[in-house]
């Protein structure tokens, strides 16, 4: 049994002994053709940092993505109103005396949230939205802003939370009490020198008692045009019944409205003895005239993400019967959207990372041309290892080890290069990039695997040469 120990640890140190003679016999041969070692491992250079810039950017892009899915909530449906659409022949439009029957629609109400609720299976929970603009005032400072109505699921469902106080109770919400819950940007203009929670200030001409702040939360302009989403750190939250009963009602016309309406078109009149004066009228003040809407947005939560296209399609068919028939909604499903997006990115990414592996087999191919010139340069050398005892796997090695080192070198460059590309694209093109230490070791990975492959030919043919033909080349 000692003997074989001893034999095995012999066979072991000769092994490795090769193994090591053959590696600094290849990076002597590297070394001693620089330039075009160098020249080589450009091909593998420019193509790893390609892959790892292209992982860089689709990690980005995901992870992006994941937090736009957490400031829309999961699950969730959105239903918004819309201006009417209709369709029909254009020869009817074209009869003339013929009167166009317009069909009565309620619009979209707290109604519609309730029978949601109530009717549609598969819903967690609904909530209603309502957003009007006013004025922020306290202690001398003013600031245009926004009030906005929910109720005590709104904030569950957009994934907010508080930096401080509470929610709205059930009680705060359907009483309609003057409470409300402001926003980080809120707290840090009116409140600079104390407390918020308990405090007073006016939104509007109504005076609110602070009950929570949100935590701060950054939504760029891009990001919340896309989504549809406010910046909630400005916004002012109110119970809905709190908006309805003090601020606006939409379903409610008053003689205001009437008077306003039957001004018409987009100029305002206003009677000044006995006369008209004309003036003009913002775009904003006419879509608030001509709104009827009681809500600005419906957002449904379903229990289950497969289910969520089929409770959109039940939740289409049931607005338009309580609409009498009148599309003035848009129902829309943020997460399908979202999806189709990162898909489109995903495909992006796929397209680039197919160029950056052109550029790995071009830098194989650089590799495998070099080789082989390698060898036919070196063909006596091969001979005279060969008389010297070398053996044809010792060659094999040699060689092999020389074409892994030149790709392994093109890695390492092309690592730290892909990393510096990535660093650079999230700086000045503002493209969110994040590099992982996966994609670090899939390109090592990479460079090493194109190093064996291409490389194997050239050893192969070093490793098959004559050596008797070998000594006598010149």
């Amino acid at each position: 049994m000692s003997l074989d120990k001893a034999s095995l640890a012999t066979l072991r140190a000769q092994v490795t002994a090769h193994v090591l003679f053959g590696m600094r016999t290849a990076a002597e041969a590297v070394v001693h053709n620089k330039l075009r070692a160098g020249l080589t491992s450009l091909g593998i250079l420019f193509g790893v940092a390609s892959v790892i810039a292209m992982l860089a950017i689709g990690r980005g892009a995901k992870q992006e993505i994941l937090a736009q899915m957490q400031l829309l909530g999961s699950n969730n449906i959105v239903i918004t109103p819309m201006v009417e659409q209709k369709e029909g022949d254009a020869k009817q439009e074209e009869e003339p005396g013929k009167k166009e029957v317009k069909r009565y629609t309620p619009g979209l109400t707290y109604r519609d949230v309730e029978a949601i609720q109530r009717m549609v299976p598969h819903v967690d929970v609904a909530s209603a939205e309502v957003v009007v603009n006013t004025t922020i005032t306290r202690e001398g400072r003013r600031r245009s802003g926004k009030v906005v109505g929910v109720d005590t699921t709104y904030f569950r469902l957009t994934n907010e939370s508080l930096s401080e106080g509470s929610y709205f109770s059930p009680a705060q919400v359907e009483q309609g009490r003057p409470v409300a819950i402001i926003g980080y940007g809120v707290r840090t203009r009116f409140f600079t020198t104390e407390e918020p929670i308990g405090r007073q200030v006016k939104v509007g001409d109504s005076w609110l008692t602070v009950v929570g702040v949100l935590k701060d939360k950054r939504v760029s302009n891009e990001t919340a045009q896309r989504l549809g989403i406010r910046d909630p750190n400005m916004d002012v939250y109110v119970p809905v019944r709190t908006m309805l009963l003090r601020y606006r009602d939409r379903a409610q016309l008053s003689q205001k409205d009437i008077q306003e309406a039957n001004r018409g078109g987009g100029e305002g009149f206003i009677i000044i003895g006995g006369g008209q004066q004309q003036t003009e009228e913002t775009e904003e003040a006419r879509a608030e005239r001509t709104n009827l809407n009681q809500l600005d947005r419906v957002i449904v939560r379903v229990t289950e993400a497969g289910k969520v296209p089929a409770v959109a399609e039940l939740l289409k068919r049931m607005m338009e019967r309580r609409h009498n028939q009148v599309i003035d909604f848009e129902i829309t499903v943020p997460e399908l959207l979202l999806q189709q997006e990162q898909r489109t990115r995903a495909i992006f990414n796929i397209v680039l990372g197919a160029i950056a592996s052109i550029s790995l087999i071009v830098g194989g191919i650089g590799i495998m041309n070099i080789m082989l010139a390698s060898v036919l340069e070196r063909t006596r050398e091969i001979g005279v290892r060969r008389a010297m005892g070398a053996t044809q796997k010792d060659i094999l090695f040699q060689f092999l080890s020389e074409a892994i080192l030149i790709s392994v070198a093109g890695g390492v460059a092309g690592i730290i290069v892909g990393w510096s590309l990535s660093f650079g694209i999230e700086r000045f093109a503002e493209i969110h990039t994040l590099v992982s230490y996966i994609s670090i070791a899939v390109a090592f990975g990479v460079s090493f695997t194109v190093g064996l492959v291409f490389g194997i030919v050239p050893a192969w043919r070093a490793a098959k040469a004559d050596p008797v033909v070998s000594l006598r080349y010149e």
